[in-house]
């Protein structure tokens, strides 16, 4: 019996039939039903905190309160649906709005435009308090405060230091490296030297030259994860006063808001994510049809990158992973693409370890993936030349790409597991 499936591709639906008997898993983000009233579920969360008082006992009247926020990158968090909400706290907590700043956290991003603040916090936001911006080779913005206990020295941005109160700020999705966004990566890399960024970040490359990336780096993975750890040093050793993070439905709509602690609240605004885009598997499978779910996820191949490497957590060793990415601008971002231009894995790595940059990584991790088991893209014909100087095989269509799949693994009972929104789900083992 077969059993029909659509994927997004570009601006299009493939569809692929399938014996119903060798699918092992059909990965599907958690149904959830979005907040209704955003702003009163943002005034419950700083009430009933997890891990510290309220809000307005955290702060008093004549406090410098020092709010971390997410850059454009991050517009999807939406900071301009709640921050009003909590400037409106801060005010009846006895703290006005002149004596409440926002620094933006470009980690080593660029400089935002007055519009992108806009944009990105809101009219009213930009209207009502002060406005800073973390940029990190600025090197004069930053003081180091300590050490982490892997030597990483830890360098923040001064108008942060300085604060009475610093209250975080940000959204919790699974990160590719970090395990989980939000938290304390406000502070790191938010508002953190790029020393001190670079620092961190290379701890998600191989104890070992020549073995690539670490193993412990990877989406949802908290324990033993070396760049996590210390990044709650480098929290710890700055101790913000109060955390405000927003958990997402599979659609991108506000789920839940977790506040309190910096650790604490966010730690369960992690477990929130996991059990929304977490999906349990029974087992990895011999092949992987997975697809980002279509444009904008797959417009170029570092945004579909989050696909290919929840992909692999799916896949068995030796088997196969079909990704569908239509890819329109391939060649974007260049500081993504350059990284392909290395003869091989190894001085990839070892450029990398020079100056870390996260498209860097994301280039030798990609590469280091394509060498574990085979990965056929199907993309735009006119991207194949590139796809191939990634280590990847490319194909026109999805009919092609399975009959690759099925000469590389030489069998024909395999097991399939699909992921029609691959970006965004991850699968979960032993759960």
């Amino acid at each position: 019996m077969l059993k029909e499936f659509s994927l997004g591709y570009g601006d299009q639906e493939v569809t692929i039939s399938l014996p119903k008997e060798r699918i092992l898993n059909v990965v599907e983000g958690k149904p959830v039903k979005a907040l209704v009233d955003v702003e009163a579920a943002v005034a419950a969360a700083l009430n009933n905190p997890i891990g510290t008082p309220p809000l307005k006992e955290v702060v008093q009247q004549g406090d410098k309160v020092m709010i971390i926020a997410s850059d454009i990158t991050r517009k999807w968090v939406r900071h301009d649906l709640f921050l009003p909400t909590l400037l409106n706290e801060l005010n009846k907590s006895g703290v006005p709005d002149e004596d409440i700043s926002l620094i933006v956290a470009l980690g080593a991003h660029r400089h935002h435009t007055h519009e992108e603040n806009v944009a990105t916090f809101g009219q009213e936001v930009v209207d009502r308090i002060t406005l800073l911006q973390s940029y990190a080779p600025e090197t004069d913005d930053f003081v180091c405060i300590g050490q982490t206990s892997r030597g990483k020295d830890v360098c923040i941005n001064k108008h942060v230091v300085n604060a009475d109160k610093v209250i975080l700020t940000g959204g919790i999705v699974h990160h590719l490296m970090a395990g989980f966004g939000g938290g304390r990566k406000a502070i790191m890399p938010g508002v953190s030297s790029y020393s001190t960024i670079q620092g961190n970040h290379s701890l998600c490359l191989h104890d070992v030259v020549g073995q690539g990336v670490s193993l412990e780096c990877i989406a949802g993975k908290l324990e033993n994860n070396p760049m996590h750890a210390d990044m709650l040093e480098m929290a710890e050793l700055l101790k913000p006063a109060f955390l405000l993070n927003a958990v997402f439905t599979p659609e991108g709509q506000f789920a839940s808001f977790v506040a309190g602690h910096w650790h604490e609240a966010w730690l369960q605004g992690c477990k929130t994510a996991s059990d929304i885009f977490g999906v349990p598997v029974n087992g990895k499978a011999d092949l992987v049809i997975a697809s980002a779910g279509g444009f904008p996820k797959d417009i170029n191949l570092y945004q579909g990158s989050k696909t290919i490497g929840n992909a692999f957590m799916a896949v068995k060793p030796g088997g196969v992973v079909i990704l569908l990415l239509e890819c329109r601008d391939m060649m974007e971002p260049p500081d993504f693409s350059d990284w392909f231009n290395y003869e091989s894995l190894y001085d990839r790595e070892v450029a990398l370890r020079e100056a870390f940059t996260v498209p860097g990584f994301i280039a030798l991790k990609l590469g280091t993936m394509a060498k574990e088991v085979p990965h056929i893209v199907v993309s735009l014909p006119r991207n194949k030349e590139f796809i191939e100087k990634t280590g990847m095989l490319a194909a026109a269509s999805l009919e092609e790409a399975v009959r690759m799949a099925e000469e590389k693994l030489g069998k024909k009972d395999y097991t399939i597991t699909i992921m029609a929104h691959g970006a965004n789900t991850v699968p979960v083992e032993g759960v």
